[in-house]
């Protein structure tokens, strides 16, 4: 897939011969490309991704297609997109040291990635799908959006350098209009690319018909794409997430862009839900317990981001928001302007969890936590419990109180028939 301007799509079996001479990836796989193993695993809907092994060890190699995968050529995509994954990562690794792979090189004309290669690692949803437990998940996600949240916010950077990356990141537009279009619009009409379940539609009917619940939707749109307030992963969910039964890594962040806090945290929180709304078709005698793993870690997530983010507020305020001259150097404390800051993360997070868990279900991209239930008449009325609980979350999210209201929620939503 040549163009003109040099770009040509990898293979398994050109990958070799072009990337021979490249440093750092003969550092990590061997020098003789001729001893090189080259499969391709990208399973995703955007790019190519290669696993490269040899007598040294193995890498990550993952390159732009100038289309959407999962659709084919006809939705074309820019290959900047490349670029903006590899300045997130970057920055990633700057404020939260260890939370991503290590990139070993970077080619813009090519737009492919080379970086580490996590192993044993495994897909946080495929886990989650089979009923496997990963200690530290909790920590480990709330202090990476935490530290990414403060740490890209004036909260902390200085403000020239902030605007400058606000431009920088700007010019990432064809990726966030897919946000724009498949998260926020597409679920609430009948959009071309749309699919749903069999036996959704009375539950469909109900979220279309709500003026009030679209209108917080469109609501929510215009902060997404209006409030600059960090930077964001911009499509934090469990495929986008690595992990073994100790240890978590944050993959794929091409969907970046500068946005409101509570952004990350909430599509998170929302895969963590539709887990659990799931797991009556993947569990057997240990439902329960399981389902309420899931429920734990939603809230220790929260508190590890709220206690990490607290930290940051005391420590690392030296951006142009809530100066210390005019609290703390006055003798005043500053904890009533920090929880109100929270509470407002918090909030937008509970909206943009409930948007999530309508899209992932209505819109193109479903996740594999209900697709893979084979029995649509099974599927059907966890999907709907989950659709609802979206619609009651979005309306409501100024006055659920704290993650103990929003379990009992769940709670309350997985014993009920919504169909």
């Amino acid at each position: 897939m040549a163009t003109e301007d040099g770009y040509d799509a990898l293979s398994a079996e050109t990958l070799g011969d072009r990337l021979a001479g490249v440093g750092r990836l003969e550092e990590h796989v061997g020098p003789d490309p001729s001893q090189w193993q080259v499969r391709e695993v990208g399973d995703g809907n955007l790019n190519l991704v290669f696993i490269v092994e040899g007598p040294n060890g193995a890498a990550i190699v993952k390159q732009a297609l100038p289309y959407v995968r999962l659709v084919g050529d006809s939705w074309p995509l820019p290959l900047y997109r490349a670029f903006y994954e590899y300045h997130a990562l970057t920055r990633q690794a700057e404020r939260d040291p260890g939370s991503v792979p290590e990139i070993y090189h970077f080619d813009e004309a090519q737009a492919l990635i080379i970086m580490e290669f996590l192993s044993p690692h495994t897909i946080l949803r495929r886990k989650l799908i089979s009923g496997e437990k990963v200690d530290g998940l909790a920590e480990r996600l709330g202090l990476f959006c935490a530290r990414t949240a403060f740490r890209g916010s004036e909260l902390s950077m200085a403000s020239a350098r902030k605007k400058a990356d606000v431009g920088l990141f700007s010019g990432n537009v064809e990726i966030p209009a897919i946000t724009e279009a498949l998260v926020f619009t597409d679920p609430y009409f009948d959009a071309e690319m749309n699919n749903h379940t069999a036996g959704l539609a009375p539950v469909i009917a109900t979220l279309r018909g709500d003026t009030r619940m679209k209108a917080k939707v469109q609501r929510m749109l215009m902060k997404f794409a209006s409030n600059t307030e960090t930077l964001l992963h911009g499509d934090l969910h469990s495929g986008s997430i690595m992990a073994t039964g100790s240890e978590t890594k944050i993959i794929d962040p091409e969907f970046v862009q500068y946005g409101p806090m509570g952004f990350d945290i909430g599509m998170l929180t929302a895969n963590y839900l539709m887990a659990y709304f799931s797991q009556p078709a993947h569990r057997g005698g240990d439902l329960e317990s399981y389902q309420e793993w899931l429920l734990e870690v939603i809230v220790g997530t929260f508190a590890t981001f709220e206690a990490e983010f607290a930290r940051l507020w005391r420590e690392e305020r030296t951006g142009m928001l809530y100066p210390a001259a005019l609290f703390e150097d006055q003798g005043q404390p500053s904890d009533e302007a920090r929880d109100a800051v929270l509470r407002n993360i918090w909030e937008d997070a509970m909206a943009i969890c409930g948007i999530e868990m309508h899209r992932r279900c209505l819109s193109l991209a479903h996740n594999a936590d209900f697709e893979e239930i084979e029995d649509a008449a099974l599927r059907a009325p966890l999907e709907a419990r989950n659709l609802m609980m979206g619609r009651d979350l979005i309306l409501n999210a100024e006055t659920i109180a704290d993650t103990a209201a929003l379990c009992d929620m769940a709670r309350a939503y997985n014993g009920k028939d919504m169909l």
